[in-house]
């Protein structure tokens, strides 16, 4: 391809050739009655004579040569122009049958290989949509699966214990009592579960407003410490706060954030049962506040990790009900604090788990 004007340039030389000869030929009928009775010396003489000098033919050649380039480039180029226009259609043909991964030849021929590049870059957007929209289509079988399954479990347990009820199947008051306890419980963990969802959906819908003020984060956590107290206590925890300066403050929605750490302590207590201590800790570094919650209970697989934000994502294989919950606290956490301008991740050793939130420290009145 980098030799093809080699082509029009061997033309313009023949050409070039060709029409110095045509000359001469015309010449000698101009001139001489008998063509063969004239020798070219002959002719050259009575040319110097009559015309001019020998150099004539180099003085004729040039502009003959010039007019024979242009006229051969130009000749190339609309051949050229006229193949690659029939190579795009093919091309698009092929595309439009479907093969929405081919692509279109880019040569540098005028403005058909800027088409040919916006028709690629066009092939390229529209492949990404279509993954796009496979993924949207996967996400909602996925949701409906995952809550359909959630939903059937304590509405299966809640028409059960309501049957054994309304079928007088129990012994006394007392075991009456413990089914109508049993179904309450189960209609409470539905409940939070739709409740969960119906949150998750605004979060990434970013239907969700969130209203910022300075907040101190210390304070919060401390605030928070108090609800979950007895909780930890039932669970044989001890909470301890190692939080190094008095004022920790970001920018946030308070309620949303406290939703965040209340999901991160709920889950250490749940799955740090084992351990005797839950740490939470905080500092601030270079105009960043982070929040460490640590737990010493059961490590989470190391392949677990890159997914454990996600939505209905369990670490435990069995979607067991009294630690799974609805498979939604941490990715309500993680869109919470995204939505912040924060970031949230979790590492786990054998010896402890922790999540840690950072986010943007704020100074002097916002």
């Amino acid at each position: 391809m980098k030799l093809r004007w080699m082509i029009p340039l061997f033309w313009s030389i023949v050409g070039t050739i060709f029409v110095l000869f045509l000359f001469v030929v015309i010449g000698r009928f101009l001139i001489f009655t008998d063509l063969y009775q004239v020798s070219l010396s002959r002719l050259l003489v009575f040319i110097n004579r009559n015309i001019g000098y020998p150099n004539m033919y180099v003085v004729t050649g040039i502009p003959v040569f010039v007019v024979a380039l242009i006229f051969f480039f130009s000749r190339d180029k609309r051949i050229r122009s006229e193949n690659y226009l029939l190579q795009i259609a093919e091309n698009v043909r092929r595309i439009a049958a479907g093969d929405f991964n081919h692509k279109v030849p880019v040569e540098p021929i005028g403005e058909w290989g800027n088409m040919a590049a916006n028709i690629n870059r066009f092939v390229d957007q529209l492949n990404t949509s279509l993954a796009e929209e496979r993924r949207a289509e996967q996400t909602k079988n996925e949701l409906i699966t995952n809550v359909s399954h959630d939903l059937r479990t304590p509405l299966t347990s809640i028409t059960g214990y309501l049957g054994l009820i309304e079928q007088d199947r129990y012994r006394d008051e007392v075991e009456l009592r413990y089914y109508v306890t049993l179904a309450y419980e189960e209609s409470e963990r539905m409940s939070q579960l739709i409740q969960d969802l119906f949150e998750y959906t605004r979060l990434r819908n970013n239907e969700m407003k969130i209203h910022k003020e300075k907040i101190n984060l210390v304070e919060m956590l401390y605030q928070m410490s108090e609800q979950f107290r007895l909780q930890m206590e039932e669970a044989g925890i001890e909470l301890r706060m190692k939080l190094g300066d008095p004022l920790l403050a970001v920018m946030a929605d308070g309620n949303k954030l406290r939703r965040v750490f209340e999901n991160l302590v709920t889950n250490a207590i749940k799955y740090g049962y084992d351990g005797r201590y839950l740490d939470i800790t905080g500092h601030r570094e270079n105009g960043i506040v982070t929040i460490d919650i640590i737990n010493y209970g059961e490590p989470i697989p190391q392949s677990a990790l890159p997914h454990i934000f996600e939505r209905f994502y369990r670490v435990e294989k069995s979607r067991a009900t009294d630690t799974g919950g609805s498979g939604l606290g941490l990715a309500i956490a993680k869109q919470i604090v995204e939505l912040h301008g924060g970031t949230i991740a979790a590492t786990s050793t054998p010896e402890h788990t922790a999540f840690t939130v950072r986010m943007r420290e704020v100074q002097g009145k916002q």
